[in-house]
């Protein structure tokens, strides 16, 4: 009795196991309760075909509106990854290096950190590379994954930097009829993200006294993150459930086609006198 309840407690307190006794519970009862009808007036043989035909065919349904839509069980989300060896970029002349940037930017040494920022934007602009505004959804996701990334590499500690601008180039899809029709662009070409930061000057805290606002500190070298965009997977659950369940819905309709056949040769094979048998 003492371990029936204590069974009945951990099936109520632990989510995990409730849910997945929910799950078993409605699949036996639904499908088990379709396929009882079915083998009732069909046999336990047809009837079970029957149903997981049936069945297949919803799963098929099911898994071609979470493809196009991308809901229901997804994979992975499109994220930015960071570009080995040259993700977090400390100095104007690195950008050139890293290639990032074709022509390297040319510099005199006279010119203030706040003055070379301009002149890499100017730069970055004449390669192709398209500046982001501020109120653009990829903006925010793109400091997102820069910051993580500068506070991983120790380049800054979090409220210590600001993102003054974000790039991006590539990215095209193809092949394309045009603008407007681009069900069959399948590829692409890799997209970056080139998103500039700079150096806050540090918080003075005062007792009785609100902190003061972050302001950018011009005697500080600006720093870059440089990433590649990852697409993610997140249609992919969705279409291995479409093409698997379509592949069994059609093998067992062939199934139940092939019997269908066989019967109506043996009724009349028996109404002539002789039984054709399949082989």
């Amino acid at each position: 009795m003492a371990a029936l309840a204590s069974t009945v407690l951990a099936i109520g307190w632990e989510p995990e196991l409730r849910g997945l006794l929910v799950v078993l519970i409605g699949f036996s009862v639904l499908c088990g309760g379709v396929y009882l009808i079915l083998a009732t007036n069909l046999g336990a043989r047809l009837g079970f075909m029957v149903a997981l035909s049936g069945l297949a065919g919803w799963m098929a349904l099911m898994g071609a509106i979470w493809w196009v839509y991308g809901i229901g069980l997804k994979g992975p989300d499109p994220t930015w990854d960071q570009v080995p060896g040259r993700t977090v970029i400390q100095d104007v002349d690195a950008l050139f290096a890293a290639g990032v940037l074709d022509e390297p930017v040319r510099l005199d040494g006279s010119e203030s950190f706040p003055e070379q920022a301009e002149l890499v934007s100017g730069v970055i602009e004449t390669e192709g590379w398209r500046r982001i505004g501020e109120s653009e959804p990829a903006f925010g996701q793109a400091s997102a994954s820069a910051g993580e990334y500068l506070e991983e590499e120790e380049a800054f500690a979090a409220g210590e930097f600001q993102v003054t601008a974000v790039y991006e180039t590539g990215g095209k899809r193809y092949p394309k009829i045009n603008d407007s029709l681009d069900f069959l662009a399948f590829f692409h070409e890799p997209k970056y993200a080139l998103v500039e930061v700079a150096p806050l000057v540090a918080l003075r805290e005062e007792p009785g006294r609100a902190p003061t606002p972050p302001e950018i500190d011009d005697e500080r070298q600006r720093q870059y993150v440089y990433m590649i965009r990852n697409l993610g997977a997140r249609r992919q659950p969705a279409a291995a459930i479409t093409v698997g369940s379509s592949i069994v819905f059609l093998a067992l309709c062939f199934m139940l086609h092939r019997r269908d056949r066989f019967v109506a040769a043996n009724l009349q094979a028996k109404r002539d006198g002789a039984l054709v048998t399949a082989s």
